[in-house]
C-alpha cells in the first residue's frame, strides 16, 4: 500500500488517506439522500408545485450522473488531488448559496451545479482510493467501506436531514457542507499526494461535446419518464422526449469512437465483469433510490411522521448495511463476489416486495421494518463486489475514467429509476378516485415498490449469466499495480 508525507515529514497512512476522500464521497451521496425528508417543508416553503417538487432531487442526480464521466477524465489528466479540491471548493460554494436562496428555479439550478460539482470530486476520490490500495486483501476491505459510505450515505441522509429539518430548518441540510467542505479543502492538500500525470503527446483537453451529448441524453430520458404521467405514456411530447434520449446517447457514442480525449475508451466494455458490474449498478441503484424516495413520502405523506420520526424509523438501514460491508472483504476472498452478486439483489427484490403491500394504516414493525432489515443485507452483500468487479483488471492509468464509470452507472441508473418509479406512482394514483387520496397514494406507491422489485431483479439475471468468477490468479478484489509504474509511487505533495 502507498503511504505519503504531511508536511512535517511523518508518513500519513492510507487508512488516513482513505478516511478524508471518504469524508468527500460522504458528502456526496449525504446530499443525493438528506434533501428527501426536507421536500414536504420545501415545497410549503417555497411554493413548489407537485410536478416540480422532484427536480430538487432529479437536477443534483441527473447532473451528477451525466458529468461524471467527465470528472474521471479530469482526474487522468490534470491529477486526482488537483481535481479533488477544485470540486470539493465548488461543492461547499454552491451549498451556502442554495442555503441562502429563495428562488425556485434558481434553487433547482444551484442544485444542477452542486451535482456537477459532485461529479468533479467522486471519481478523483474513488481513484485515489484505488491507487493508494493495490493489493487485493486491502482493497476489498477499502471497496467494502466505501460500499458502506457510498450507500449508507443516503439512509444517514434520512436521518440527519429530519433532525435538521426539524430542529434547524431545511436550509442546514445545505450549510452543514460548508464547515466539512473547508475541513477537506484544508487537509487535502497535506495528505493526498500530488498524482502528476504521464503526458503523451502533451496534454489535450477533456472531451467537453462526450460530457455534453450524455448529459443532454439522460435529460431528456429522465425529463420524458417525469412528465409522462401528465403527457399521457404515448403522447407526442414524451415519445419525442425518449427519441431525443436515443438519438442523443447514440451520439454520444459516435463521438467516443472519433474523440482524441474520449470520455471513456469503449474498448473497456469487453471486459466482461466491467459490462456486467456497470449494469448490475445501474438497476440495483434505480431501485434503491426510488425505494427511499417512495418510503419517505409514505411515512410522512400517509401516516403523517414527522421529519425527525422519519429519520428515526430508517436508522435500522445503515446498522445493518454497516455490519454487513465491513464484513464482505474476507467473504469475498474467501467464497468469490459471484454468489453475492446473485444473493445480495435478490435479498433487496424479497425486501422491496415485502413492502410494497403496504395499508393505509400499516404498522411500522410489521410492514416497514422487516424490508429496511433484509434490504440493507442485500445491499451490503452487492455493493463492494460490485465495485471490485467494475475495477479489477483495468490499467490504474484509467482509474479516474473507471472510476467515474462505475459512479455514473450508479447515479444515472438511479436518476432514471426515480423518474420511472415516482412516475409509475403518479399515474396509478392519478388514474384511481380522489375522494380517498390517502388510498389513492398508497395503491400508487405500492405499484411503484413492485417496479422497483422489478427492476433490481434484472440485476440477479445478470450476475447469473453474465459475470464470471475470476481465474485465481485475478481473483482479487482489483489488479497488482507494478513495481516501479506511476500508480504505484505517486509524487509526494
Amino acid at each position: 500500500m502507498l503511504t505519503t508525507k504531511k508536511r512535517g515529514g511523518r508518513p500519513a497512512g492510507p487508512w488516513v488517506v482513505f478516511a478524508l476522500v471518504a469524508t468527500a464521497q460522504f458528502m456526496v451521496v449525504l446530499d443525493t439522500a438528506i434533501i428527501n425528508v426536507a421536500l414536504p417543508v420545501i415545497k410549503r416553503d417555497l411554493d413548489f408545485g407537485d410536478s416540480t417538487i422532484q427536480w430538487v432531487v432529479t437536477a443534483y442526480v441527473l447532473a451528477f450522473g451525466g458529468f461524471l464521466l467527465l470528472g474521471g477524465r479530469l482526474a487522468d489528466l490534470f491529477g486526482r488531488r488537483r481535481t479533488l479540491l477544485a470540486g470539493m471548493a465548488a461543492f461547499t460554494l454552491v451549498s451556502f448559496l442554495i442555503g441562502v436562496n429563495s428562488s425556485v428555479p434558481l434553487l433547482i439550478v444551484l442544485r444542477g451545479l452542486q451535482g456537477l460539482a459532485a461529479a468533479v470530486m467522486s471519481p478523483a476520490a474513488l481513484s485515489t482510493v484505488l491507487v493508494f490500495f493495490p493489493d487485493g486483501h486491502q482493497r476489498a476491505r477499502a471497496l467494502g467501506y466505501w460500499s458502506m459510505v457510498s450507500t449508507g450515505g443516503a439512509a444517514v441522509g434520512l436521518l440527519l436531514g429530519g433532525v435538521l429539518t426539524q430542529y434547524a430548518g431545511w436550509r442546514w441540510n445545505f450549510f452543514i457542507n460548508v464547515p466539512v467542505g473547508l475541513a477537506v479543502l484544508a487537509l487535502a492538500p497535506r495528505l493526498v499526494p500530488d498524482h502528476r500525470p504521464e503526458l503523451r503527446g502533451g496534454r489535450r483537453l477533456p472531451d467537453a461535446p462526450g460530457a455534453v451529448l450524455v448529459t443532454a441524453g439522460l435529460m431528456a430520458g429522465v425529463f420524458a419518464f417525469s412528465q409522462a404521467p401528465e403527457w399521457g405514456w404515448g403522447g407526442p411530447r414524451t415519445l419525442a422526449g425518449f427519441a431525443a434520449c436515443v438519438v442523443l446517447l447514440a451520439a454520444f457514442v459516435l463521438n467516443e469512437r472519433r474523440a482524441d480525449e474520449p470520455l471513456v475508451d469503449l474498448g473497456i466494455f469487453r471486459i466482461r465483469n466491467v459490462s456486467g458490474a456497470n449494469g448490475m449498478m445501474a438497476v440495483v441503484f434505480a431501485g434503491n433510490l426510488g425505494m427511499f424516495f417512495l418510503l419517505t413520502l409514505y411515512l410522512q405523506d400517509v401516516e403523517h411522521y414527522s421529519a425527525v420520526r422519519t429519520g428515526l424509523a430508517f436508522l435500522p438501514f445503515p446498522v445493518v448495511l454497516g455490519l454487513v460491508s465491513t464484513r464482505m472483504a474476507g467473504l469475498v476472498r474467501r467464497f468469490g463476489f459471484r454468489p453475492f452478486l446473485i444473493l445480495g439483489p435478490g435479498l433487496v427484490v424479497a425486501g422491496m416486495l415485502w413492502v410494497s403491500f403496504l395499508p393505509v394504516h400499516g404498522g411500522y414493525a410489521v410492514h416497514v421494518l422487516p424490508g429496511l432489515l433484509v434490504m440493507p443485507l442485500g445491499y451490503g452483500m452487492s455493493f463492494a463486489p460490485m465495485y471490485a468487479a467494475a475495477t479489477a483488471g483495468v490499467p490504474h492509468r484509467w482509474a479516474g475514467v473507471t472510476s467515474g464509470l462505475i459512479t455514473t452507472s450508479q447515479q444515472a441508473g438511479g436518476a432514471l429509476g426515480l423518474a420511472v418509479i415516482s412516475g409509475t406512482a403518479a399515474t396509478v394514483t392519478a388514474s384511481l378516485t380522489h375522494d380517498a387520496l390517502p388510498q389513492a397514494m398508497t395503491s400508487g406507491y405500492d405499484t411503484a415498490m413492485a417496479a422497483s422489485a422489478g427492476i433490481t431483479a434484472v440485476a440477479v439475471l445478470l450476475a447469473a449469466l453474465v459475470m464470471r468468477t475470476p481465474a485465481p490468479a485475478d481473483s482479487s478484489a482489483g489488479p497488482s499495480v507494478p513495481e516501479g509504474s506511476p500508480a504505484s509511487a505517486p509524487s509526494g505533495s
